[in-house]
């Protein structure tokens, strides 16, 4: 129970800081660079070229940061965050202040996964369709079978989900994409793409979007392994065909550039552009005086980690058992020798 301990630590921690203020981030998300060895179409991060990168020492006020602000989850993206050579030491220093997650492309994750697995909770890795759809999405030949290696690789030592961006080219991937993962023993997360303005415009058409809605929510129903909730895709459906809106909790994730610079309000408004750094900010007086209200009626995006948060209720029983109980038991199983 060590990785438990910590976690429960900083919820009681939370809880205190939260006194007296309305919000607080839960959850941070932090790309370490904009490189990749992939070349994803739908992607616009690929295409920026990065500044010069923080150092550990900085990644370390970050994270000190955000941990005095209350966040207890971090995820780490990119880019392609494993051409971070000193990728170990930055994970190394988030553990000990955070559950973390790590999101790759898996080209590098077999020689890598035993190394990053001692300081990581979570490992996505992306796979967009099943051999050619994948490496066609990916602009790389070989990407699949890179990845393939890699998860095989990295179940071995933590546990893994596919993470799965619905295009209007491989809408038609997914079964194959959640049987691959109920083969391979692991789960799926399935994520919307969403059309930014320096990447191709590859969002799902209505009618086709609409049908592998309802082709998930009939999987989740059947026990295939996927990571969002029926609550989600219900709401994605609500919102964009029948206009009832989700109300947006932006301000329950942080998002941070490879630059250190906060994300504000979220992850796509402003398409990933920072503005001053984590450290030099004080977060909590911050979080409590930006205009959030103006957000709340957003929807254009479904990325699970705004939305899923954003419906969450304690009121829910069904929620309460997927989120926390069963994370709960099945954490617990695999600390089971």
């Amino acid at each position: 129970m060590s990785k438990a301990k910590p976690l429960l630590l900083g919820n009681v921690k939370r809880a205190f800081k939260g006194l007296g203020v309305k919000k607080l981030p839960l959850i941070a998300g932090h790309k370490l660079l904009y490189s990749c060895n992939l070349r994803c179409r739908m992607c616009p991060f690929w295409r920026r070229k990065d500044e010069k990168l923080l150092t550990v020492d900085e990644e370390v006020l970050i994270f000190k940061s955000l941990e005095k602000a209350g966040v207890l989850f971090i995820g780490f993206e990119g880019g392609e965050p494993l051409l971070r050579r000193d990728i170990d030491q930055i994970l190394e220093e988030a553990y000990k202040r955070f559950h973390t997650s790590l999101v790759t492309n898996g080209w590098l994750l077999r020689e890598k996964a035993k190394s990053i697995s001692e300081h990581l909770d979570y490992l996505f890795v992306s796979i967009d369709g099943i051999a050619e759809a994948h490496d066609k999405i990916r602009g790389i030949p070989g990407s699949f079978d890179k990845a393939i290696e890699g998860i095989r690789e990295a179940i071995k030592y933590i546990p893994v989900s596919i993470s799965f961006t619905i295009t209007n080219d491989n809408y038609d991937q997914v079964l194959g994409v959640v049987e691959l993962a109920k083969k391979l023993g692991i789960t799926v997360s399935v994520q919307v793409s969403y059309d930014y303005s320096t990447a191709e415009k590859l969002s799902p058409e209505r009618e086709k979007l609409f049908n592998t809605l309802n082709l998930l929510i009939e999987l989740k129903k059947k026990g295939y392994p996927i990571v969002e909730s029926i609550n989600y895709f219900n709401a994605i459906k609500n919102s964009w065909y029948y206009g009832i809106l989700w109300k947006c909790k932006p301000w329950l994730v942080i998002n941070i550039d490879p630059q250190g610079k906060v994300v504000l309000p979220c992850y796509v408004l402003n398409e990933y552009k920072g503005f001053e750094k984590v450290w030099e900010v004080d977060l909590v007086k911050l979080w409590n005086n930006y205009p959030w209200e103006k957000y709340e009626n957003c929807n254009r995006c479904a990325l699970a980690c705004h939305l899923e948060p954003s419906l969450f209720s304690w009121k829910n029983s069904s929620e309460i058992r997927e989120k926390i109980i069963n994370n709960i038991v099945s954490y617990i199983y695999d600390l089971i020798p």
